[in-house]
Formats: C-alpha cells, sequence, structure tokens
C-alpha cells in the first residue's frame, strides 16, 4: 500500500532536484555540477500483464561533461524478500530502454530498514553470480539531524527531506521546530509546498500533529489530508462555505493541472478545458488522487460518464 509518507519521500527528488547534490554528498558520490534535471515515467512494464512500477526515475544530464545517467529512485518503508528481484529488474530495464547507467537510490525510515536495503542482492546459481543489485540507501543513519534554523533556511529541500526521514525519532521536534522557524522568513510558494508536503508525508503520527501546530499557513495539496481541507469540511458543516467551495475548486483544478504537466502526462486542450471548467469538489479531488498515477488524460477520466452521455 502505497501511504502519504511513501509519496513524499520520492516525490521531493522529482518536484526539487536541487536536493540531489547535497544527496549525492552524503552517499560519498561526486555530486553533478549544475545538472539538468528530467523526470521519466517510472512504468517499466513489458508486453507481459505484470505491472512493474519504479517510484521515480529521472535523467541527469551533468553540464560539467561528465555522462548523463538515470536515478531510480525508491521509498522503502519495511524489509520485502520481492524487492531484491524488482530491484534488479528495474536497473536492468532501464538500462536497456534508456542505453543509460543507472544507480539505484533506496530511502528509508529506519535503521533495520536501511541496513537490509543496502544489500548486495545477488542472482545466480552453482556457485556463480550473474548479477548483483547495490543499492545506494538514505536512512537516519546518513541523512543529518537539521536543528538550526538559518541551516535549514540555506537548504529547504534537504531540512524537509531530514523532518522525513527522523519524523518518527527522538529528534523530531527539534527538526521541525528549524524548519518551521525558516519557513516564516522564506516566499509564500516555497513556504506553502514545504508546509504542506510535510503535512502529508508525516503521515499519521505524533509529529504530524505537532507540525500542525507551529504551521498555520498551507496550499499544496488540497484534498490530501491537509489541515485546510480540514477547516474547509468543518466550514461546510457550518454552512459557511460557499466562498471556501470556489477556493477548493480553484486549489484543486490547479493541482491536477500541475501534477498532470509536471509527471509530463499529454494535455490536449479538450481535456485541459474539461478540468479547467469542473465545478464539482468530489470530481476534482478524484482527479487529483489519480493525477499521482495516470499516463494518460483517459486514464484520468475512465471512471467518469462522457460529456455528451448528460446532456
Amino acid at each position: 500500500m502505497v501511504t502519504s509518507h511513501h509519496e513524499a519521500s520520492h516525490r521531493i527528488f522529482q518536484e526539487r532536484p536541487e536536493i540531489l547534490g547535497p544527496v549525492f554528498g552524503l552517499l560519498g558520490i561526486p555530486p553533478p555540477a549544475k545538472a539538468v534535471v528530467e523526470v521519466l515515467t517510472p512504468d517499466t512494464t513489458e508486453i507481459r500483464p505484470i505491472e512493474r512500477r519504479v517510484d521515480s526515475v529521472l535523467r541527469v544530464e551533468p553540464s560539467d561533461g561528465r555522462d548523463s545517467f538515470l536515478l531510480a529512485i525508491e521509498a522503502q518503508g519495511r524489509r520485502d524478500a520481492d524487492k531484491a528481484r524488482s530491484w534488479a529488474y528495474y536497473v536492468a530495464y532501464l538500462q536497456a530502454k534508456y542505453d543509460l547507467p543507472v544507480l539505484l537510490l533506496v530511502v528509508c525510515q529506519d535503521k533495520a530498514t536501511a541496513n537490509w536495503a543496502a544489500g548486495p542482492f545477488t542472482c545466480g546459481a552453482l556457485g556463480w553470480t550473474a548479477l548483483t543489485t547495490h543499492p545506494l540507501v538514505l536512512g537516519p543513519e546518513n541523512v543529518p539531524v537539521i536543528t538550526d534554523p538559518s541551516e535549514a533556511a540555506r537548504d529547504l529541500a534537504m531540512a524537509a527531506f531530514s523532518a522525513l526521514t527522523h519524523g518518527r525519532g527522538k529528534d523530531a521536534g527539534a527538526i521541525l521546530e528549524a524548519l518551521a522557524r525558516a519557513l516564516r522568513a522564506t516566499d509564500k510558494k516555497s513556504a506553502d509546498y514545504y508546509s504542506d508536503l510535510l503535512d502529508v508525508g508525516l503521515g499519521n503520527t505524533p509529529a504530524a500533529a505537532e507540525w500542525r501546530e507551529l504551521m498555520t499557513f498551507v496550499s499544496y495539496f488540497p484534498g490530501r489530508g491537509t489541515f485546510r481541507e480540514e477547516a474547509y469540511l468543518e466550514g461546510k458543516e457550518e454552512g459557511r462555505a460557499e466562498g471556501a467551495t470556489e477556493a477548493l475548486i480553484e486549489e484543486r483544478v490547479r493541482t491536477v493541472i500541475h501534477l498532470l504537466e509536471h509527471r509530463l502526462v499529454p494535455l490536449p486542450g479538450c481535456a485541459r478545458e474539461r478540468i479547467t471548467t469542473c465545478t464539482d469538489p468530489d470530481t476534482l479531488a478524484r482527479w487529483q488522487d489519480l493525477a499521482f498515477t495516470v499516463h494518460t488524460v483517459d486514464e484520468l477520466f475512465a471512471e467518469d460518464t462522457p460529456p455528451e452521455a448528460t446532456a
């Protein structure tokens, strides 16, 4: 099951690729200088009816003359013997499809899972190893604990990633306090993004409750259980939601469009108009959830009644 923490742990690399520089430093790999980062489809399914999907796949093109490569990113919440086979498949398939070298990065929230995820995972027989998978791993042991507001302000993406990684640890409160103070001094767009990223990504944890007490402004993930959404629902129950409904619809429309464009899902003019003219919050909420995973707008609208059928 894909959890909110799982989603946030890998999507931050798609939406804030500047985090790759310090992350490579943590892993002991020379960071690519001023690299161009492109989000690729995570689908690694072939003709066979078996769905295989990497959480995130990035194409990294360094500007310093070094060769381009792919970075496959997996968020892993527990040990899973099947992943050893899946990860080997992802690496081999992506290298064959794009003819580029591949690195596999596994993001973990606890030490035991991180130790296991480091592998190596081998495939072979008769005493001979045919294939070995060596994931790069980020976890509580190598992701820094950022409790200094000035340090958090210098690198908001890494500070947020620190909070996600250590969200169940003893330092969670201090990390969140530092990040909250840093966000109060940054621009509203960045503050909104990181506020909701943590609100969603911390899931149902004590740290999430603490984060909600620290923050008083959000807007990036409407419909994903954020506390602005809950405030709207409370207002609806009290009969004060007419204006809130309009604002919510606008937020959901923007989010659906943003997610589809960010994931490079083709968006014809007729589909864009259908989304932007929709006034049903529930329909928009469903599209918003689907926008995280669909690869065509037909998949997005698959559960809806065709417009012409409603006449």
